[in-house]
């Protein structure tokens, strides 16, 4: 590896032409499960939380096999009223032997690209298993919520049967996300009959207190929740919680920082024992769908976006 010449820059554009969704998703499902590589996210370095005055550094060091790197992300809340993004950042990749630096990539970008991977790569093998068409509802209009509609759609290679987008202001919500589906209000006659038929829901979103209740959706029905990442946050209700099988990252982070886990955990409706770290479920039987709902949790681990961070960078060097 050539540790001499100066960092490659990759900008946003070249990270989205560089990686399609489905080789993201290959990157992050290699990352646990090839033998070479054998990556354990219990080992992650652990990541930093810096407050300022406006809002948060993220500082997420990982290091898995040749590389090393660190992504500094910002979260600013008051961004949107700007009409900036809440969320921003640069990863610096570096070789793990050496700590040379090797690339300077796009945080947003990166972000966007590997957050929705690693959720595709949690529930594929359980939505493998249901042979039909899917019906969707997303919570969250914003970049995420697009990225994992169209993550999922090329990893699943098929059509949803049905998409459909929740916010509490739809007027706002971008073209993007109205190019792939309805736009529907919170508490809608229509959001509550898109969450009774719903196959798949996709929570992105920045609320603090949960998004639906256990009785307005099926059974068997699989939860993604990726929008809370704060230990005084969640996106789902502990009841509902408490009578699935729930896939986490890994089960320590998960009962740190991830607020679903951490409240549900602290009103007794989930234990250690119940959590399945994603690394099992994927190296053993897939989750299978049935009589109960399967959720992944994720609050994003520095590891991820080294792999495909790694991933991009391979394609320029």
């Amino acid at each position: 590896m050539n540790t001499e010449k100066s960092p490659t820059v990759i900008d946003a554009p070249a990270v989205a032409a560089a990686l399609s969704p489905v080789d993201a998703v290959a990157a992050v499902t290699a990352a646990l499960t090839d033998p070479r590589t054998a990556f354990d996210p219990a080992t992650d370095l652990p990541r930093r939380t810096a407050h300022t005055d406006h809002g948060h550094f993220l500082l997420m060091p990982s290091e898995v096999g040749e590389f090393a790197g660190v992504k500094v992300a910002t979260v600013a809340p008051e961004n949107p009223a700007r009409g900036l993004p809440r969320i921003q950042g640069t990863y610096l990749l570096h070789d793990a032997r050496t700590l040379a630096p090797l690339a300077v990539i796009d945080g947003g970008a990166l972000t966007t690209l590997r957050t929705p991977a690693v959720s595709a790569a949690a529930v594929l093998p359980t939505l493998r298993l249901l042979n039909r068409p899917l019906n969707l509802v997303v919570f969250g209009a914003g970049p995420q919520g697009v990225a994992h509609v169209e993550t999922f759609a090329a990893a699943l290679d098929k059509p949803f049967a049905s998409v459909r987008f929740v916010v509490r202001h739809p007027d706002r919500a971008d073209d993007s996300a109205r190019a792939l589906g309805p736009v529907l209000a919170t508490d809608s006659q229509e959001t509550l009959d898109a969450l009774a038929a719903a196959d798949l829901i996709i929570c992105a979103t920045t609320a603090d207190t949960p998004l639906f209740q256990t009785n307005q959706v099926r059974d068997d029905v699989v939860v993604v929740a990726v929008g809370s990442h704060e230990p005084n946050t969640r996106e789902l209700d502990a009841g509902f919680l408490a009578g699935a099988a729930v896939i986490v990252e890994d089960v320590e982070t998960a009962l740190e920082t991830a607020g679903d886990i951490v409240l549900a955990n602290f009103e007794g409706a989930v234990n250690r024992g119940d959590l399945i770290a994603l690394r099992t479920a994927l190296t053993g039987p897939a989750v299978a769908p049935g009589r109960r709902p399967v959720v992944f949790k994720s609050v994003g681990m520095s590891w991820e976006d080294l792999v495909v961070a790694e991933a991009v960078y391979r394609r320029f060097s």
